[in-house]
């Protein structure tokens, strides 16, 4: 059994009631895609991740998968107002936009017997209540190539019909917001650099230009900022030089 060390930081949350998780079920899951109170879960759970969940997933699981899915693509298009960003200075997070022909890299996490309730509860408050996020079937493809069929994941995704929906953007203008953004869980800045991070030395073959170039704008206007090619977790740990 693995477990995520990284929780989200407790902050004053909003005193709202966190709706029931999708419900279990004892029979197979239809083809295709679910949406909302119609999904019904057979164990084991596949919960499929783009996001901070690629690095922080905050449940535990019994096992995870690098891999992809298809008819979606990645956009900083959902605002945040308290993991990324506060109600005065939204940060941007990104959701998924379907997409004909395109496909989202990201990860999937197996959950378990007990896993099951648990992580679903804690996805609830942290997608669903705090982030306006809705559930989703999806079939999601192992980046394994002796993987055989796709395995049906739950998928969290921001519509437009959610209040911190912000839609599209320039890249340059989305980097802007990012850089003046912070919220619970770090800085905006630290949200984009990891997900480039992950896409970079986990997925290289695949492209991700609207991930890539708000990373290449964010760099342009803070010249200064501390840019390596190393992923963040290395380099977190290495010491500053003395200036003395």
């Amino acid at each position: 059994m693995k477990r995520d060390p990284q929780r989200p930081e407790e902050c004053p949350g909003r005193p709202e009631e966190p709706p029931p998780p999708p419900p279990l079920s004892s029979s197979s899951s239809p083809p295709g895609e679910a949406e909302g109170a119609e999904l019904k879960l057979t164990p084991p759970v596949w919960i499929f991740g783009y996001g901070s969940l690629v690095w922080r997933p905050g449940f535990e699981f019994t096992s995870r998968k690098v891999g992809f899915i298809r008819g979606y693509s990645r956009r900083f298009w959902q605002g945040d107002t308290f993991h990324r960003g506060s109600e005065r200075m939204p940060g941007r997070v990104v959701t998924l936009l379907e997409d004909c022909g395109a496909c989202t890299w990201g990860v999937a996490y197996e959950v378990r017997g007990e896993q099951i309730a648990a992580s679903l509860q804690y996805l609830n408050m942290r997608e669903a209540v705090l982030g306006g996020y809705d559930t989703k079937l999806v079939k999601f493809h192992p980046q394994e190539k002796d993987a055989e069929e796709p395995i049906l994941a739950l998928v969290y995704i921001a519509t437009p019909q959610n209040p911190s929906y912000l839609g599209p953007a320039s890249e340059e203008d989305i980097a802007a917001q990012i850089i003046v953004s912070s919220g619970c869980a770090g800085h905006n800045i630290e949200y984009l650099l990891r997900l480039a991070d992950f896409m970079r030395y986990f997925c290289p073959q695949a492209e991700d230009k609207h991930l890539f170039s708000i990373e290449e704008a964010l760099i342009s206007i803070l010249p200064c900022l501390y840019y390596t090619e190393e992923p963040l977790e290395e380099t977190a740990s290495v010491p500053l030089e003395s200036k003395g």
